[in-house]
């Protein structure tokens, strides 16, 4: 270990970047690769230096931090990062990659000798620029103190949950935490439908509910991204959203439980991307309960 940790961030989109420049702003070396490098540049103006490929990028880091698009994709970079890759290097997988695709990244670490740690975050663009993440984290307890600083880089609180990342017990709560997520946001775009749909003004419903048990801050935001039209740049994006429902449903067969909610809303995320709305804040979905984007 030298006395600057060096981290490199594989995956700067819109939680990648934010991470990587608080772990700069934390004083760490950071080499931050995208595969579209047009989204890692702006990074350079933080400190970053930024790599052509996988490879430049990990060559000699002390910790990797992986946060791309999903399982197979944290393995496709990580197989063509593998010839720069330092044994004994701390890799903080941060993917929502799903339970068979964490022992699969998990089984890639032990071949190449990296300390594993399975660490997803809960939080969205604005907590990840603000370093206010929280960070599900599972990994060897003697090993932790190599990736502290970046876990208190990028978040306010980590929140252990095993010594084994190869058993996702950190995913697992992640996937338990973004099914209610996901509920609560495609409720959002189900109220707000149903009020246009019926002539009901929404500022009733709040002033009904205000103040009391079935009030929520976060029904109160994302309803005000949807009536603002607010919904780009992303929070968190349409897509990823879909991918992620795909997950928990995934794990909830496999786990023998049917989750016909999050089965719901993986489709009205999938239909609202299918409408055009990929790119946009996952609050989007609200425009899966119509044909066509309703007119303003």
């Amino acid at each position: 270990m030298t006395d600057q940790l060096t981290v490199s961030v594989l995956g700067t989109g819109i939680m990648g970047a934010a991470m990587a420049r608080n772990l700069a702003h934390a004083g760490l070396a950071v080499r931050a690769w995208n595969r579209t490098r047009d989204k890692a540049e702006p990074l350079a103006a933080d400190g970053a230096h930024i790599a052509g490929d996988p490879e430049e990028a990990v060559r000699d880091a002390d910790v990797v931090l992986t946060m791309l698009h999903d399982g197979p994709a944290a393995l496709d970079v990580m197989r063509r990062a593998a010839p720069g890759l330092r044994a004994g290097a701390a890799w903080v997988q941060s993917t929502t990659a799903g339970i068979d695709a964490v022992g699969e990244l998990a089984a890639f670490a032990r071949e190449h000798g990296l300390v594993f740690f399975d660490a997803p975050v809960l939080g969205t663009r604005q907590p990840a620029e603000a370093g206010r993440l929280l960070v599900l984290a599972a990994g060897p307890a003697d090993a932790r103190d190599a990736v502290t600083p970046v876990l208190d880089a990028v978040g306010s609180r980590t929140v252990w949950t095993g010594e084994d990342g190869a058993a996702g017990s950190a995913t697992r709560l992640k996937l338990v935490a973004n099914s209610w997520v996901l509920a609560a946001t495609n409720a959002v775009g189900e109220v707000l439908a149903l009020s246009e749909a019926l002539g009901v003004d929404p500022d009733a419903f709040f002033d009904a509910i205000a103040d009391g048990p079935l009030d929520m801050g976060y029904l109160r935001a994302k309803a005000g991204l949807i009536r603002d039209g607010a919904l780009v740049p992303p929070q968190f994006a349409v897509t990823t959203a879909a991918k992620d429902a795909r997950l928990i449903v995934e794990a909830g067969e496999r786990s023998g439980v049917r989750l016909d909610l999050a089965a719901a809303s993986a489709e009205r995320l999938e239909r609202a991307a299918a409408q055009g709305h990929g790119d946009e804040d996952m609050a989007a979905a609200y425009y899966a309960s119509f044909d066509e984007k309703p007119s303003d």
